[in-house]
């Protein structure tokens, strides 16, 4: 994991981090925000994460709050495919007029968006990549003679010259996928398939037709990240819209949503529909694509915005009927996925004296944790994205930029100390910073807990290396939050690695 790979937001923050982390000069930032951020240098961005998304729109409401969302981040990820599919709540339609919908809101703001980053692609661009599944339920939409737009646009997409992966975002059913493997597999040298496939990385908003278990079984070496059948409680992104117990939810509520969505934001704003039956189920099987410097997508067991995931085979209770997918009870797992982890999550706490930030006393486990316990930030994340689309460079908020004085993969002796700084971290907006170190402990294989010495929330840290055995590795994250309306938040991630 290099410097470059830990990527922030904004073209402005890209160069600076990259400078910086490569141990040249960074310029001074002024204390007050230019009106736009300088283009993007192609020589020092890493190439965003390519995504194709598969869609109910219109089964719920849900998905258009989710491209709503989506669009906003798009100067980041490299969408290329929006593909309008079936699942087992809207069976035998499918509506890519309502993707060109939202898409038309975004063109309304566009103009206005790229004074914030230059990178926001043009809405013609996005157009032509709305494609349409088969308007069938499931495995009844595959085999010979099945293909679609869909799911030749995702061979097409496949086969295109780009070493780089291709996510699928399902948001509904699977099997404009599993068409397009189908056909790989009927049509191409079973070499050339594993090939393709093995670019795929999956991530299935549970499963929405019985497709999903049929890609499972059938490419047993595929990535894929579900939470297996159709039991939505038992699901790890339900952490984005479920009310906790014992915290604040204020950034998941109806009158938050209005006042810093749906009102006043424009007209992409004004697309954001209200919540039916969850605000943004679908958003989770993106949101660790964003580039804020927290996770990396290639492992889901480290942890990020779009929750945290474990490699092995789930043990599904088959029989019960919260499980089925559309009334018929799911297949048992043959291979391991990446799915549910759990996290024991101690929320920070912000005194009004004394230290700003310290380690709270209130612990939370289970598995939504790895997905709530990012909330605040990508919801005020996405707040500010919204104040894009109307406010000028000047008047709106930007994220900070976490630099490190040291690389991001440290290797220390057991028992020892070392130290930890971000002095080179800067704010496009000039904003004051808040810090706040933590060891992500299920993201290492070190199963103690890791304590910071002294103050959490310095700028720099000193760390005792725990006693150790044989070589074990330690996840330390630190949380840079500005000070701006909304408080933006990105992160570093040092990993070290503690040999005996």
């Amino acid at each position: 994991m290099s410097i470059l790979r830990l990527w922030t937001d904004g073209s402005w923050a890209l160069r600076v981090a990259a400078i910086v982390g490569l141990g040249w000069a960074a310029p001074v930032p002024t204390a007050v925000a230019s009106e736009a951020p300088p283009a993007a240098d192609p020589g020092l961005s890493p190439a965003p994460h390519r995504m194709i998304v598969l869609t109910d729109i219109e089964a719920d409401p849900d998905d258009t709050q989710t491209l709503v969302r989506l669009l906003l981040y798009s100067e980041g990820i490299d969408i290329q495919g929006l593909i309008a599919t079936t699942s087992t709540h809207m069976r035998t339609s499918v509506h890519p007029e309502s993707i060109r919908a939202v898409i038309h809101e975004y063109a309304r703001v566009h103009g206005n968006l790229v004074k914030h980053d230059p990178r926001y692609p043009r809405p013609e661009t996005l157009a032509t990549l709305v494609k349409e599944g088969r308007p069938e339920y499931g495995m009844s939409g595959v085999g010979p003679g099945k293909d679609s737009e869909g799911s030749d646009w995702i061979i097409r997409t496949l086969e295109t010259d780009d070493d780089r992966p291709l996510w699928v975002s399902v948001w509904g059913g699977a099997n404009t996928l599993a068409q397009a493997l189908h056909t790989l597999r009927a049509t191409r040298t079973a070499a050339e398939t594993e090939r393709l496939a093995a670019k795929l990385r999956v991530y299935t908003i549970s499963d929405q037709d019985d497709s999903g278990p049929w890609i499972r079984r059938e490419f047993p070496s595929l990535f894929y990240i579900v939470t297996p059948g159709g039991d939505y409680g038992a699901a790890t992104w339900t952490g984005i819209n479920s009310v906790i117990d014992g915290i604040d939810n204020t950034t998941i509520s109806n009158p938050w949503i209005a006042e810093h969505i749906q009102q006043g934001h424009g007209p992409l704003g004004a697309a954001y529909p209200d919540v039916a039956w969850g605000m943004e189920g679908d958003t989770p099987s993106w949101l660790g694509l964003i580039p804020n410097g927290l996770g990396d997508p290639e492992h889901p067991d480290w942890g990020g915005w779009g929750g945290r995931y474990e490699l092995y085979r789930p043990e599904v209770p088959v029989t019960n009927p919260r499980t089925f997918i559309g009334g018929v009870p799911i297949e048992p797992e043959t291979r391991p996925i990446w799915t549910n982890a759990v996290d024991e999550y101690t929320p920070p706490q912000t005194p009004e004296n004394g230290r700003a930030t310290r380690r709270g006393e209130t612990s939370f486990r289970g598995f939504k944790e790895t997905l709530w316990r990012w909330r605040d930030d990508f919801q005020n994340d996405f707040a500010a994205r919204m104040d894009w689309t109307t406010r000028s460079f000047a008047e709106a908020n930007h994220p900070p930029v976490p630099v490190l004085d040291h690389p991001d993969e440290l290797t220390v002796e057991s028992g020892g100390g070392f130290g930890l700084s971000a002095r080179g971290t800067t704010d496009p907006d000039g904003d004051s910073l808040s810090y706040f170190w933590f060891h992500y402990r299920e993201a290492g294989s070190c199963e103690g807990e890791v304590t910071i010495n002294g103050a959490e929330n310095a700028v720099g840290a000193r760390v005792t290396a725990p006693e150790v055995e044989r070589p074990e590795t330690v996840h330390l994250i630190l949380r840079v939050t500005d000070k701006g309306d909304p408080p933006l938040s990105r992160y570093k991630r040092v990993v070290v690695t503690i040999t005996p």
